[in-house]
């Protein structure tokens, strides 16, 4: 079994900044790409950034140029940084990893975090 555990999310105020963490346990092989996701009151899921396993990145257009997503694989850990925050990016942020576990480690299966808020507000 793996889980994943969010932290870094809470209030901050337009312009600020925060940084998201999304660490990985349990009967891990290998950890493929991994992801941000988000999801407004009301509205779908949205894809934020995707890191692969070799660290290319990349983001959804309303985030590009503000937000950085990297990987830290001896941590099994993802992280996103976010800058120059605004109000719609107030969402339940969620990370998302591919995950190849013991005893099947040619079998790759994706695994959610439990969400982390962020609100952005003055």
């Amino acid at each position: 079994q793996v889980h994943l555990v969010e932290s870094g999310g809470g209030l901050v105020q337009p312009g600020g900044s925060l940084r998201l963490s999304c660490a990985a346990s349990g009967s891990i092989f290998s950890i493929f790409a991994m992801a941000w996701y988000r999801q407004a009151p009301g509205k779908q899921r949205e894809l934020v950034a995707t890191i692969t396993g070799g660290g290319s990145a990349n983001y959804a257009g309303s985030v590009e140029g503000r937000f950085t997503i990297s990987r830290d694989n001896a941590k099994n850990t993802v992280y996103l940084q976010m800058n120059s925050l605004k109000p719609e990016d107030t969402s339940v942020y969620y990370c998302n990893m591919g995950v190849s576990s013991y005893p099947l480690i040619y079998s790759t299966r994706d695994y959610w975090g439990q969400g982390t808020q962020v609100t952005v507000s003055s």
